[in-house]
C-alpha cells in the first residue's frame, strides 16, 4: 500500500499536487513553508484526523469555506481514489467516489506519524497512551472504532445520568438506570480490554525480539505493559465478571462523583526505559527513542498482518535524530514502510536525493522535484475520475 499522488485545495497554506516515490520522500525548505502541512494532510487522508489539531476546521485556508484533499492509494494493481472533503461543521469521507463511512473508509490507507506532538504519549496524561493503542489497534482492525465509539457515547450518557443523580433528592431511584448502562458498558468494555491488552503484548513481543533499540537508539530495553484500572481489585484473567461486580460495587460512589469512575477509559500504558519510567525518569533523548521504537513496532505488526508497507511520516527528522541515526533509521525503514520526512536542511535533501523523492517547498507550493522528471503541481485529472461525482470546491 503506498500513496502515489496528493492534490490539496484549499488546505491550510498548500497549493497544488505532487506524485511520490515507493520508498523514500523527503519534504525540504526553510521554515514556516508548509513542510509539515503536506505531512498532515497525507496523515488526515490515510487516518481521518490531524496529529496537530483535534479541530479538523483549522486546516481550512484563512477565507475558504471548505478544504479537500484528495490522494491515489496503489495495492499492487489496485488504484483507489481517496478523497477527505472538510468544512466548518463536517468531514466527508470519499473512495473512487462513493461516499463512506469512517469505518468503511479506514485501511484504504495505514499512516503511522512520528512528530514533536507524538511525544505527548511519552510525557502526557494516560489519554495519549490509551489513543495510541486504540490507532494500533483500528489499523489492524478497522471494525474497532465502532466498538469504541458506542462504549464512549454509553460513558457519556452514563455520565449525564449520574450527574442527574447527584443533583437529585433521591438518589437511589436511579439505581435501575444505572444498572442498564452498566450492563452495555460491561459488554463494551471487555472487547476493548480484550483488544488493548493484545495489541500492547503484540508490541512488548516486537520490542523483545527485535533489536532497533540497540541499533538505532543504542538504548539497553524499551518495554510496555497495558495497566488495567482494575488491577488489585480482584482476578484480570476474569475481567468480564471482575467488571461487572465492580460496577455493582460502586454504583453509590459514581453517584457521588457524577462521573465514571470503573472502565478501560481509565485505563494507562506502562513505558520502561531500561527497567525506569521513561516519562518520569528518561531523558528527552530516551524519550524520543521510545516514541520511535513504539512506532516502529506498530509497523512491524502491520506488515507482519497485512504483508504489506504502511505510510510512515517523520516531521522535522534533524531535529529528533542526528545523522547516524537518520541513516540508521532510513536504511531500517527502506523496505518496511513508504516514509516521508520533513527537513530545513538541504543537506539531508541532497545526501538523499539518488535513492529518494526530493520536494522543495516554498509558500506552500512544491516548486521543485526530482520524481521522474514530473511536474510539480500539475492538475492533470486521474484515470477513472468520475466529475458528476467527486467532491470539488467551488
Amino acid at each position: 500500500m503506498i500513496l502515489s499522488r496528493l492534490e490539496v485545495d484549499a488546505f491550510r497554506n498548500l497549493e497544488g499536487s505532487s506524485e511520490f516515490s515507493s520508498t523514500l520522500n523527503i519534504f525540504y525548505g526553510d521554515n514556516a513553508q508548509g513542510k509539515t502541512n503536506w505531512l498532515e494532510a497525507i496523515y488526515i487522508l490515510g487516518t481521518t484526523k490531524s496529529f496537530r489539531t483535534s479541530q479538523l476546521r483549522e486546516c481550512i485556508k484563512f477565507d475558504a469555506g471548505k478544504c479537500l484533499i484528495t490522494g491515489t492509494a496503489e495495492r499492487g494493481a489496485i488504484s483507489k481514489r481517496l478523497q477527505v472533503l472538510i468544512s466548518d461543521s463536517s468531514k466527508e469521507l470519499y473512495a473512487n467516489s462513493k461516499r463512506e463511512t469512517i469505518s468503511r473508509y479506514l485501511g484504504n490507507l495505514t499512516v503511522f506519524a512520528l512528530s514533536l506532538e507524538g511525544l505527548d504519549v511519552i510525557r502526557g496524561d494516560a489519554s495519549y497512551r490509551r489513543r495510541f493503542i486504540d490507532r494500533g489497534v483500528v489499523a489492524l482492525t478497522p471494525s474497532y472504532l465502532e466498538r469504541l465509539s458506542e462504549y464512549n457515547r454509553v460513558v457519556k450518557q452514563k455520565n449525564r445520568l449520574l450527574a442527574t443523580a447527584q443533583e437529585s433528592a433521591g438518589p437511589d431511584r436511579f439505581h435501575s438506570q444505572i444498572e442498564a448502562w452498566n450492563e452495555r458498558l460491561a459488554v463494551l468494555a471487555t472487547d476493548i480490554h480484550a483488544a488493548r491488552s493484545s495489541y500492547v503484548e503484540m508490541v512488548a513481543k516486537r520490542l523483545e525480539d527485535e533489536d532497533h533499540g540497540r541499533r538505532l537508539f543504542e538504548a539497553e530495553s524499551v518495554s510496555v505493559r497495558y495497566r488495567s484500572s482494575l488491577e488489585g481489585k480482584g482476578d484480570l484473567s476474569r475481567y468480564s465478571e471482575l467488571l461487572r461486580e465492580r460496577l455493582a460495587l460502586r454504583i453509590t460512589a459514581e453517584i457521588g462523583a457524577g462521573h465514571c469512575l470503573i472502565g478501560p477509559h481509565r485505563d494507562d500504558v506502562e513505558l520502561l526505559a531500561d527497567g525506569r519510567d521513561v516519562a518520569r525518569f528518561g531523558s528527552a533523548g530516551q524519550q524520543r527513542s521510545a516514541l520511535f521504537l513504539l512506532v516502529l513496532a506498530q509497523i512491524s505488526i502491520y506488515t507482519s498482518a497485512y504483508e504489506e508497507r504502511p505510510v510512515l511520516l517523520i516531521d522535522d527528522i534533524d531535529a529528533e535524530l542526528d545523522r547516524s541515526r537518520i541513516e540508521a533509521l532510513i536504511s531500517e525503514l527502506e523496505f518496511r514502510a513508504q516514509t516521508f520526512v520533513s527537513t530545513s536542511r538541504r543537506a539531508i535533501a541532497s545526501r538523499y536525493q539518488d535513492r529518494a523523492c526530493v520536494l522543495l517547498v516554498e509558500r506552500g507550493q512544491i516548486v521543485e522535484s526530482n520524481a521522474n522528471g514530473l511536474q510539480p503541481g500539475a492538475q492533470e485529472p486521474l484515470d477513472g475520475q468520475d466529475d458528476d461525482e467527486a467532491p470539488e470546491l467551488e
